[in-house]
């Protein structure tokens, strides 16, 4: 099969039919050759969105019951094809076949949930003051234009979902780029799109790296862009988009507290834990990666956590272990360098700390879960972001130490407090300074609710209704009630 991208309604191998391998992370083998978008495929896809919107204009002034309707058939179409994205989706990024499911799921749920919100009263009537004659206010919600979507490779499927469903929805003309690491589901989605119809130009897909980001981020024919990513790569986004000031939607980076007070349910506790920091192999922007736990609950806590984390499973992601492998040997190396740095920094790795090579493993991208005690806010692998199955572990004393390590960080992206007193639990989680809080859970994600930072952890919300707002200009209209002579001058 040939992987190509998708620009102005056709399939193409683009510019220079050039091609790069993709490997299964589970045992380095070869899993598929994909074309590489150009400079000149990029600016091409570009000129269809912008003439798609400016000029063409039929998905734009599409009325949106009918552009509800399509976004609702495919959802349909990718819920029937649930078990074919699913199975690529693990053969492409190496998480379990159960997380691959709720994935498409949620996708599928995503499409439907916008499908039916650019339906629904929006804008707003005010009730003006009658300084210039007799008024009436109101504000419409319009589409920003030519929308470019970057997302990462730890969630392929569904953070794309999360951008294309509402960026369509409110009648943009689309760019979208995923990450070349994995874009194999995001090729069959937009078989989808050209399945169900929807306009040439409007949706368009391009892969490759930086250099295709560069040019979409600085262009000044793009309308708005967002992106998913490192605050790294976050901040050269940021400062491209100067250019002609669009609109920009960012999620970055996160090194999200984990705060566990004495009197929480241990064996609660444990399991959010492990969900906090493995699920997804810890290749989460929102992982509970810092665990701050009470002192006279720690030996315990940690106790119970290695008995339960030395107990996941690790292989085959198809057969549904507890964990699969690393999403490439780059990433993995990567990670291996981030646990060599918190051993030589002196944290007491108490489990884990290597790759992990045995039986059916041998050849893949895999990491044993990885926990680090007796560590501190001035190491590594505290402050910095590893995107790995590593967990750290700090100690507090009061209320008020918590706090303060929690927020101890440049990143305000997720938090987390467990603990029975419920007053506690509302009086920590309003200082925590992140934008996505649990009490007495982590990472349970939903598409009614926005999602992003504070801090150096973005800009903007993604789902819910401000995912909507925030890929629509909001308009300003006046109307005088009584045309002519205001009498403001006298002459």
């Amino acid at each position: 099969m040939e992987w190509m991208m998708y620009i102005n309604g056709k399939w193409t191998k683009g510019d220079l039919e050039k091609t790069y391998e993709t490997l299964n992370p589970y045992d380095g083998s070869h899993l598929a050759y994909i074309y590489e978008s150009s400079e000149r495929d990029t600016l091409e896809a570009i000129k269809a969105a912008k003439y798609s919107f400016y000029n063409d204009r039929s998905w734009r002034d599409m009325d949106s019951q009918t552009r509800g309707d399509i976004l609702l058939k495919i959802a349909d179409i990718l819920e029937r094809r649930k078990e074919e994205f699913a199975k690529l989706e693990v053969l492409d990024n190496g998480k379990p076949l159960r997380e691959a499911e709720c994935d498409v799921d949620d996708a599928v749920h995503n499409f439907r949930y916008y499908a039916s919100l650019i339906k629904v009263p929006y804008g707003g009537v005010y009730d003006v003051n009658e300084g210039f004659g007799k008024m009436h206010s109101y504000t419409v919600h319009e589409p920003t234009g030519v929308c470019a979507l970057i997302t990462p490779w730890n969630y392929p499927l569904l953070m794309g979902v999360w951008k294309l469903a509402p960026a369509l929805a409110a009648g943009n003309s689309v760019i979208y780029k995923p990450s070349p690491y994995c874009v194999l589901t995001s090729i069959k989605l937009f078989e989808i799109f050209d399945e169900v119809g929807i306009p040439k130009g409007a949706c368009n897909l391009l892969i490759g790296g930086a250099n295709v980001g560069n040019i979409l981020s600085g262009s000044m024919d793009v309308d708005m862009i967002t992106f998913t990513g490192s605050t790294k790569a976050g901040q050269m986004v940021m400062k491209n988009a100067a250019s002609n000031v669009k609109k920009i939607g960012l999620e970055l980076g996160g090194k999200s507290p984990n705060v566990i007070f004495a009197d929480a349910d241990l064996e609660g506790a444990v399991e959010w834990a492990m969900l906090g920091i493995f699920l997804n192999q810890g290749q989460i922007c929102s992982a509970g990666s810092r665990i701050i736990v009470e002192e006279s609950f720690h030996d315990k806590f940690v106790k119970r956590l290695v008995e339960r984390a030395n107990n996941i499973t690790l292989g085959n992601p198809l057969n549904n272990p507890d964990m699969g492998p690393i999403v490439n040997e780059i990433q993995m190396n990567r990670v291996l360098d981030y646990i060599d740095a918190g051993k030589k920094e002196g944290a007491k790795c108490i489990l884990g700390g290597y790759r992990y090579t045995e039986g059916e493993c041998k050849n893949g991208y895999f990491i044993k879960p990885t926990i680090f005690d007796d560590c501190s806010s001035e190491m590594k692998i505290v402050k910095e972001e590893i995107f790995g199955p590593v967990v750290t572990i700090q100690k507090f004393k009061s209320e008020k130490e918590a706090i303060e390590m929690a927020n101890d960080s440049p990143y305000g992206l997720a938090g987390a407090v467990f603990t029975s007193d419920g007053s506690r639990a509302l009086r920590v989680i309003k200082e925590i300074r992140a934008g996505i809080t649990w009490i007495n859970c982590y990472n349970p994600c939903f598409n009614e609710a926005p999602w992003g930072g504070y801090k150096m952890s973005g800009i903007g919300r993604e789902l819910g209704i401000k995912g909507l707002e925030e890929y629509q200009e909001i308009k300003q209209i006046n109307i005088n009630l009584n045309p002519g002579v205001v009498g403001w001058y006298k002459n």
